[in-house]
């Protein structure tokens, strides 16, 4: 089964360039504020007996390819081409299939995906205390 994403490790060696350096940042702070294992766990009921690709990490990667300037579905390709910071990513059929899948389940699959983006994000801004941006009582 492919779930989360690898663990990074810089070095100013010379030997390989990753052409989407910045997203790091991003796949750390999905590891870290453990967004991966609650999307996965919110897509549990979606993943096929079967399945290599966990949906979570699937539709994570194609958040990560819509933040990298991605604009369909065939732009996690871009995070296919660096497995050493994202993993194994889904084919493009397989990413197809389970947006088929999560959209024929009508609102439920979009209110567990809010519900477990929600339950992080509650997490991690009570952590931060006083700096959350929702310490006045309002996101700006």
């Amino acid at each position: 089964s492919i779930g989360s994403y690898p663990r990074v490790r810089v070095q100013d060696d010379g030997r390989q360039v990753v052409s989407q350096a910045g997203s790091v940042l991003l796949v750390e702070t999905v590891r870290k504020t453990g967004l991966d294992q609650a999307i996965s766990q919110a897509l549990a009921p979606w993943r096929k007996r079967r399945a290599v690709h966990d949906p979570g990490k699937i539709l994570l990667d194609l958040a990560l390819a819509v933040a990298l300037g991605g604009d369909c579905l065939a732009d996690v390709a871009m995070l296919r081409a660096e497995s050493a910071v994202f993993g194994p990513v889904a084919s493009d059929p397989t990413v197809s299939r389970l947006i088929d899948t999560l959209a024929a389940s009508g609102g439920k699959a979009l209110r567990a995906i809010r519900s477990a983006r929600s339950e992080v994000r509650h997490r991690v801004w009570s952590l931060a205390g006083e700096n959350a941006p929702d310490t006045d009582g309002q996101v700006t």
